[in-house]
């Protein structure tokens, strides 16, 4: 009688499917990282047309200022009197090489402009994102504890009206409560005037004014600038917050009633528990998820919470380069800003791939 002999079947699969699962991710971190060029592209696209369609920058900043023979001269040594698909073509190739061109105003290159006033724009979009994710998960885990209940309502009504609340005006009340009402809080600025006379002597300033605070070693200093940033991030970081909340609120609300949950809950776990450990972290995976989307939204009202708090970043550059018409500046300033968000989204995308593999397919 001939013995047969059975194939083994043991590690292959496992081998195999962990071979799958990360040819998966890879292949999905490939194609989100090629995406970034055509959104990036559309973008740049988009505003460069945009600019054009009220005439050559020349004319839009200095039209009816300059006699008609020095503003064709200026047109001409600009090169805007060319086609417009070549100007577009050097456009591209400028931004290829990291050159977004010079300002029309104040005569500077807009990567100097970005440089210098960049940091100002990271550092607030941080706080206010500090803000958001500090409100904004835990009062929406307690909204969803007290589900239909008078907390849980009170809580829906304020996220809808952060949300609802334009950021200029959140900024105004906040400035009339806190600045002018109670004057516990700076109006406006990034630093009083010594604050920043102390920062500017350093060696190696990094535009980041709480960490230069910091370098200082003088910790009067480092409380100046963080009184300066309360009201700007919280005008900006409450917008955002309203999201989280409600986020939050509506996953682990859906957890709580999933079949795991369900089954934790037929062995006796007591419901703190159940949302601290089985629901809470499960809940949070779509905040990572939207956090790209968030980025973008952050960076759009900056323009607003810099120009209400004379924060000068970015966004208060782009609000004066906007009302002197300076569309190589607002061309430069947009792209980049483009840019950022392109690539925070990719970032938020692969590490969301990484916590749940659902998102890949």
């Amino acid at each position: 009688m001939t013995a047969t002999i059975e194939p083994e079947t043991g590690p292959a699969p496992v081998t195999t499917a962990r071979r799958d699962r990360g040819g998966s991710l890879g292949r999905y971190v490939v194609v989100r990282a090629l995406l970034i060029i055509p959104t990036v592209f559309i973008l740049v696209t988009t505003v460069f047309m945009l600019m054009r369609a009220t005439g050559d920058p020349i004319t839009a900043a200095q039209g009816g200022r300059l006699p008609a023979e020095q503003l064709a001269e200026r047109i001409a040594q600009a090169g805007y009197d060319r086609p417009l698909l070549t100007q577009y073509v050097e456009y591209l190739g400028g931004i290829v090489r990291g050159d977004f061109g010079t300002t029309l105003s104040d005569r500077r290159p807009v990567t100097e402009v970005l440089t210098t006033f960049g940091s100002a724009t990271l550092e607030l979009a941080v706080y206010a994102l500090i803000v958001a994710l500090l409100l904004g998960i835990p009062l929406g885990r307690l909204a969803a504890y007290h589900r239909d209940k008078a907390p849980d309502a009170v809580l829906r009504v304020l996220a809808i009206l952060a949300y609802a609340t334009p950021v200029f005006f959140a900024g105004l009340l906040l400035k009339l409560v806190f600045a002018v009402w109670l004057d516990v809080l700076p109006v406006a600025g990034r630093a009083s005037t010594g604050a920043e006379i102390d920062m500017q002597v350093l060696d190696n300033p990094t535009g980041i004014y709480l960490i230069d605070a910091i370098q200082t070693g003088d910790p009067a200093v480092v409380g100046d600038v963080l009184q300066h940033a309360v009201l700007p991030a919280l005008a900006l970081g409450l917008l955002t917050a309203g999201v989280f909340l409600r986020l939050v609120r509506t996953n682990v609300i859906g957890t709580l009633g999933s079949g795991y949950v369900e089954a934790a809950r037929s062995r006796g776990v007591g419901e703190r528990r159940l949302l601290k450990t089985h629901a809470y972290r499960p809940a949070l995976i779509p905040i990572i998820t939207v956090m790209g989307l968030q980025i973008a939204l952050l960076l759009g009202g900056a323009v607003l919470t810099e120009t209400t708090f004379e924060w000068k970043g970015l966004g208060f550059q782009l609000a004066a380069y906007l009302q002197a018409r300076d569309f190589v500046a607002v061309q430069g300033i947009v792209a980049v800003l483009a840019v950022i968000v392109a690539v925070t989204n990719f970032l938020v995308d692969v590490l969301a791939a990484l916590i749940d593999p659902r998102v890949r397919y």
